[in-house]
């Protein structure tokens, strides 16, 4: 008999650590290959972990609410025929835990840490008197980018907050809600998103004319046939895939050492919990025929919202599509799921009065909203990609069906 160490995954790209929101096992208890063990939230996804091995678990090393770095151990599990356990090696750029590190009162960091950093990266760490060896570097040669103080920044717990000058008690009184582990992740994401990302914000309305006839043709008997409703998510991650691949500055990511461009469209799709939103990833989206991409997007949805997401569901998103109108939404300013580059919104599609060959008529009109990261994308590119999402939709037919 030998120990094994159960080390914290990687739930997504850019994610350094997670939280353990409970365990669903206890010490002593015997676990299967592939059972889950244990739930891990980040800022993109709510996960259960499976246990890779079959044995027992014999000494839990995280506790939930505790927040540690990616590999780090979580537990120990005793495997037959496994070789001992030894002391796991530290994952590589683990990100600082969220403990405050201590720091020498207005000592200088040294020369050799000033020559790993920009001007402007410097004067962050100045401006934040903070102490740029206890930052851990992710750039070329452990180089400390802004993307790491700001994530450094993030980890850090926030002062508290003064108390109120009145407080009331009773049943008409304050309620002090504990901050779940999820929502505290989701949380500082999108701190760090806007700190990250200049966002700018576009708005376009759309005629949905064809595409609703079309569904509202169709809907019965696709649910029939296949047993779920037909939404209009895969007509829409068509039409913007297209569209991506024409405009790839919209679906690239910014580093230090270029804007990277991706020729295939990963399409994160926005699901909403009842206290969370998480993105799952439609892996090749743009390859997938349309009834192929319509299972997918209904399979990982009902995942997510049963928690059954794998940590692969949530890796390597290149653009977020994010249906709002199915909450009711008419317009909104999301906030860009770091690294992309941008988000796309489609919201509710509502009968407005319009102007036809000079006449007025009554069409379902739905406005497109985009948040974009002004790094990467400027004015005119954005409205060439919403141009050709928007053509998309409107001069929709069935012939635009990738089968």
């Amino acid at each position: 008999m030998g120990r094994t160490t159960l080390k914290m995954p990687q739930l997504g790209e850019s994610v350094t650590e997670g939280t353990v929101d409970r365990w669903l096992k206890q010490e002593g208890d015997m676990v299967r290959r592939d059972e889950p063990i244990v739930e891990v939230v980040t800022d993109k996804v709510n996960a259960e972990i499976p246990s890779p091995f079959e044995g027992r678990l014999v000494r839990i090393d995280v506790q939930p609410g505790q927040t540690v770095p990616i590999g780090a151990a979580l537990a120990e599990i005793e495997v037959e025929g496994a070789n001992p356990a030894t002391a796991p090696a530290p994952p590589p750029k683990p990100a600082e835990p969220r403990a405050e590190q201590p720091r020498a009162a207005a000592a200088p960091a040294p020369a050799t840490d000033h020559a790993r950093v920009s001007p402007a990266v410097r004067k962050l760490v100045q401006d934040h008197n903070l102490d740029l060896s206890q930052i851990t570097g992710t750039g070329p040669g452990g180089r400390v980018t802004r993307e790491d103080v700001q994530a450094y920044l993030a980890s850090k717990p926030a002062p508290a907050a003064a108390p109120p000058a009145a407080t009331r008690t009773g049943e008409r009184g304050d309620e002090i809600v504990r901050i779940s582990a999820v929502r505290r992740q989701i949380a500082e994401h999108m701190v760090r998103s806007v700190s990250t990302s200049p966002h700018a914000w576009s708005l376009r309305e759309v005629d949905v004319t064809k595409l609703q006839g079309y569904r509202d043709a169709n809907k019965d008997e696709f649910n029939q046939r296949y047993g779920f409703p037909l939404s209009y998510v895969p007509f829409f991650v068509q039409i913007v895939s297209d569209a991506l691949l024409k405009n790839p500055y919209l679906n690239s990511t910014w580093t230090d050492d270029g804007i990277v461009l991706h020729h295939f469209v990963n399409m994160g799709i926005a699901v909403a919990l009842p206290d969370a939103l998480i993105v799952p990833v439609i892996k090749d989206a743009d390859l997938m025929g349309f009834t192929d991409l319509a299972h997918a997007i209904n399979d990982i949805a009902n995942r997510a919202r049963n928690k059954q997401l794998k940590p692969e569901d949530v890796r390597g998103g290149t653009f977020t599509l994010n249906n709002t109108g199915a909450l009711g939404s008419v317009a909104g300013q999301s906030i860009i799921n770091q690294p992309q580059a941008a988000i796309l919104s489609t919201e509710s599609i509502r009968k407005r009065p319009v102007v036809v060959n000079d006449e007025i008529v009554i069409r379902p009109i739905m406005n497109l909203t985009m948040s974009f990261d002004h790094r990467i994308v400027d004015g005119l590119a954005a409205s060439r990609f919403i141009n050709d999402v928007s053509k998309g939709i409107e001069e929709w037919s069935p012939a635009s069906l990738k089968l």
